[in-house]
């Protein structure tokens, strides 16, 4: 408090007497250093986490380094920058410290929506030894979700532009398992092929659309070095062929066309809304390797993906959605 915060009233001369004055006094120096510490200028990324002071510093530095982590990559810095990302949150919980929470301890804390982190290890890919590995526990955690939208001046270049969550803290992927291949010269090759490798997830442009899309890295193929391993993952419909829209149409179930119009049913402008269309689409996703602790096996680092957002079973045409954020696992 000393550090980081004056309190008017909580000075050094008065006795703080009453339980319920010191947790007060506490609360606001908690809230000075977190207004402090949160001062990046995406705020999306602020309700993304559970308002803790070093956590959320943390989230501020992954969405303002990792906006620019293709570039990065090409500039040979990735490794660098992932350091810096990694580094100094107090409040990131290592792999051991969250298995020994309780339920009670994790509920309502939004905890259960992060990564584990790295408290030791080097940022030195040659510390693994070379061969093929088993990952498993892998967990990627978005700290921003931006969606590219048309500029709103003519001449102007489509952009990246940042949006509000509007759906629950339940966006993280985890328990995701795949073979790593680490040669001797720094080369890494991916491939995912379990987990809860997706997630519903809904966010909302500044000009109040709503994009709903499923975040996913769904049969990742990843090669490149540690730097940078990138490669391309299967995007799901949103929907499934079963799902049926306000007139009763579905891809395997539900009417053919709209009651009303029996007569339009094959007509252009009403083909989409009818025929629906469950086709899988395609993302890519790079990530960078951060830290690496040989003894454990663990390994982190960040990531950042950009995939289509949902079609409407095949009646809309996709945004571009940009997932950037930090990512976890065990190799063994």
């Amino acid at each position: 408090i000393d550090q980081h915060a004056t309190l008017a009233p909580c000075n050094q001369n008065q006795r703080l007497e009453s339980p319920l004055r010191i947790v007060a006094c506490c609360l606001v120096a908690m809230q000075s250093v977190c207004a402090q510490s949160v001062s990046c200028k995406g705020a999306f990324t602020q309700s993304l986490r559970t308002p803790r002071c070093s956590r959320s510093q943390l989230v501020c530095r992954a969405d303002g380094k990792a906006g620019a982590f293709i570039k990065t990559v090409k500039s040979g810095a990735a490794a660098l920058a992932a350091s810096l990302l990694l580094s100094g949150g107090a409040g990131a919980l290592t792999f051991d410290e969250l298995q020994g929470l309780t339920y009670l301890q994790v509920k309502g804390s939004g905890i259960a929506n992060t990564c584990p982190t790295l408290s030791g290890g080097s940022s030195n890919i040659k510390d693994l030894k070379s061969g093929t590995y088993s990952v498993n526990k892998m967990c990627l955690e978005p700290t921003s979700f931006k969606v590219k939208e048309e500029a709103q001046f003519k001449n102007g270049e489509a952009d990246f532009v940042p949006t509000k969550l509007v759906t629950r803290l339940t966006y993280t992927l985890d328990e995701i398992s795949g073979q790593m291949k680490i040669d001797g010269s720094g080369g890494v090759e991916f491939k995912e092929e379990d987990g809860i490798d997706y997630a519903a997830v809904t966010v909302q442009l500044p000009g109040g659309e709503r994009v709903p899309f499923l975040f996913t890295i769904k049969e990742l193929d990843a090669k490149g070095t540690a730097d940078g391993f990138k490669g391309e993952f299967t995007v799901p419909s949103y929907r499934g062929s079963s799902f049926l829209d306000p007139k009763g149409r579905g891809a395997s179930t539900g009417y053919d066309n709209a009651v009303a119009l029996p007569a339009a049913g094959d007509s252009e402008e009403l083909e989409k809304e009818n025929n629906k269309s469950t086709k899988a689409l395609k993302g890519e996703a790079i990530f960078s390797i951060a830290k690496v602790d040989a003894g454990t096996g663990e390994v982190a680092g960040i990531f950042e993906s950009i995939q289509p957002s949902d079609t409407d079973l095949g009646a809309k045409v996709p945004k571009e959605v940009k997932i950037t954020g930090l990512w976890y696992g065990q190799l063994s």
